[in-house]
């Protein structure tokens, strides 16, 4: 795999093949496809050009916006964009190379913008969708319009979201606030290796929430509503990262000059939690106090802030598991606990 980033083949196995990549059984929904040629969203999909000699790659084109006149499809930079890499304009297939053979499918939209990985704070982009070429009324697979409404991400909040390589999945918010370091490669299964640092994540802790390929996927409430939460874009075997929704629509909006909302219904949720807010806010503010200095902590990826069943808020370290027990990370700060979950490094799916 690209570190974790979508998923890879490997082109000289994949010019032997004679027709599109024949979907495996580990799709989640056993449902309708969502690695060959679907006009829906939620499926295969990325840049053409994301592919060297050896790999091709390929995520979720996960959702439809607009800006009022034009529509764009809404994934992550590192799928439409190439990390910052891509040229307005470039096409967008789907499905992606990686589910045909390393071969350009159907194009579907031109790569249009993408705020810059680093200072943005978000992994976003955008590509004018092609007319006929989807779906015009944003329908997700296995999940249908989302509401036009967002919601902001909350500790214990039920969510699900269809992507290209794990189908339909639910989960639970299990930490917000979350700052995390993530790692990218420059190019598709080569290149340089980098880290991106960010704050105010959203993290679901799951080990089938998703997988590489399914960057791009929109999070959405697990409802009727479907409100959008947060866009995926990254996670190790045990976790899933997505950068909330609100700073997502205003990050690109900024980047395109032009204000985006998503294409759906006007569906609004009645969906709570029972997490305290006085009190997750005050855990934010602990958190916030102590991050700069636990998050230099070479085997610290992330810090953030959850709620347990009992009824605590706790300040949530994600730490190496390949360290084993990190003696040095506190057990509480200034009177609120501190939880560490041991997983991988974070990297871009």
């Amino acid at each position: 795999m690209r570190l974790g980033i979508r998923l890879l083949i490997i082109v000289a196995f994949a010019l032997l093949l004679s027709s599109p990549r024949i979907i495996s059984k580990g799709s989640a929904d056993s449902g309708a496809n969502h690695q060959g040629r679907n006009t829906h969203f939620g499926v295969s999909g990325g840049n053409v050009n994301d592919i060297t000699k050896r790999f091709c790659c390929s995520g979720t084109l996960g959702s439809l916006v607009t800006d009022g006149t034009t529509q764009y499809i809404l994934s992550n930079n590192h799928v439409l964009g190439l990390s910052g890499q891509a040229r307005a304009g470039d096409d967008i297939s789907q499905p992606g190379l990686v589910d045909n053979g390393c071969r350009v499918s159907t194009v579907v939209a031109d790569f249009t913008a993408a705020p810059q990985l680093g200072s943005s704070n978000v992994d976003a982009a955008v590509a004018q969708l092609i007319s006929g070429a989807m779906d015009a009324t944003g329908f997700i697979e296995d999940i249908g319009p989302p509401s036009s409404v967002v919601m902001a991400p909350s500790v214990g909040l039920s969510v699900a979201k269809s992507g290209r390589t794990t189908g339909l999945t639910t989960g639970t918010i299990a930490s917000i606030n979350t700052s995390v370091k993530v790692q990218y490669q420059r190019s598709c299964g080569q290149g340089k290796k980098f880290v991106v640092s960010y704050t105010n994540q959203v993290v679901i802790n799951s080990s089938t929430f998703s997988a590489g390929g399914d960057s791009g996927s929109l999070i959405v409430t697990n409802d009727s509503n479907h409100q959008p939460v947060a866009l995926l874009f990254a996670g190790s075997s045990t976790t899933t990262i997505g950068n909330p929704i609100g700073e997502v629509l205003s990050q690109v909006s900024a980047r395109l000059g032009r204000t985006v909302s998503f294409v759906g219904t006007t569906q609004a949720s009645s969906m709570t939690t029972l997490a305290s807010l006085q009190d997750i806010e005050q855990a934010i503010q602990v958190k916030n106090r102590h991050e700069q200095r636990l998050m230099s902590h070479p085997d610290v990826f992330g810090m953030g802030v959850g709620w347990d069943q009992g009824g605590r808020a706790f300040v949530a370290i994600y730490a190496d598991r390949g360290a084993g027990r990190i003696s040095d990370l506190p057990r509480n700060l200034d009177d609120v606990e501190v939880r560490v979950v041991h997983t991988e490094p974070f990297i871009a799916r």
